[in-house]
Order: structure tokens, then sequence, then C-alpha cells
């Protein structure tokens, strides 16, 4: 079933190796950097005109999930992790070296987390599940 945000991504972009901005972003988000990791694919994002901005967006949002999770944001963090997640469906599983299906999965159980502590029980949110965007050849 396609996502609300979903559109046909042509295979092309997806093929293309990863830009150096694209990197930078990745490196941030797996560092917990969430606030820089917005900055740096929000600027790719608006550059970039093609479909594959959408993957930049999608990346951004389910970082900025855990942004707002780190600050007791229980019902934003739901909102992005679920946004994020249907931007980046399409281009699953990988795309620019980006193993987006693993990406998915890993927000998808964080979600279901976050879900299940509700906004009383945010604070409990184990952070060990925060995934690490993971590059493959």
């Amino acid at each position: 079933m396609k996502g609300a945000y979903e559109t046909s991504v042509p295979p092309a972009p997806c093929q293309e190796p990863p830009s150096p901005a694209l990197l930078v972003g990745i490196e941030e988000f797996n560092r917990g950097e969430f606030f820089e990791c917005h900055e740096t694919l929000e600027a790719l994002w608006m550059a970039d005109q093609r479909p594959i901005r959408r993957l930049y967006q999608g990346i951004l949002q389910i970082g900025v999930a855990f942004y707002h999770l780190r600050v007791g944001r229980h019902r934003a963090a739901v909102f992005l992790l679920r946004r994020g997640s249907n931007y980046l469906q399409p281009f699953a599983p990988i795309c620019m070296n980006v193993d987006v299906a693993q990406l998915l999965s890993a927000a998808g159980h964080c979600l279901a987390e976050v879900e299940r502590l509700g906004s009383e029980g945010v604070g409990a949110f184990d952070w060990s599940l925060v995934p690490k965007i993971e590059m493959r050849d």
C-alpha cells in the first residue's frame, strides 16, 4: 500500500552516489546531532528539486522526531516519525547507498515504543533503539 506522501521515484537518482552533504547529514544523525542533521539536510532538500529530495526530507524528519523526543514532545515525535517514514518508503530498499529499508524498520520500532509509552512515559524511552543509518555498496 502506498503512503500518503509516496510518489513515483525514477531509479536513476537512487543509483547516484551520495553527495558530500548527504554523508555529513548522515554522520550527524548517527552521532545524535539531530538539529545539525536537520540543518544540513534541509539545505540539500531545498536545493534539489527532483523527487529525490523526499529522501533527504524523510531522513531529516526522522532525525527531528528524535530531537523532539529528547525534549519530551511526544506528539511531535510521533507525527514526524510517521511522516518521515512515509517520505522514505518509495526509496526502499536502498537509495544513494542508504539502507532505507533498515532505517524504516528501526523507525517503525521506535514509533511503536513511543506510542506505547504515551506522552506521560516518553521520558522512559530507550535511546538504544535509535537507529544508525547504514550505508551499502
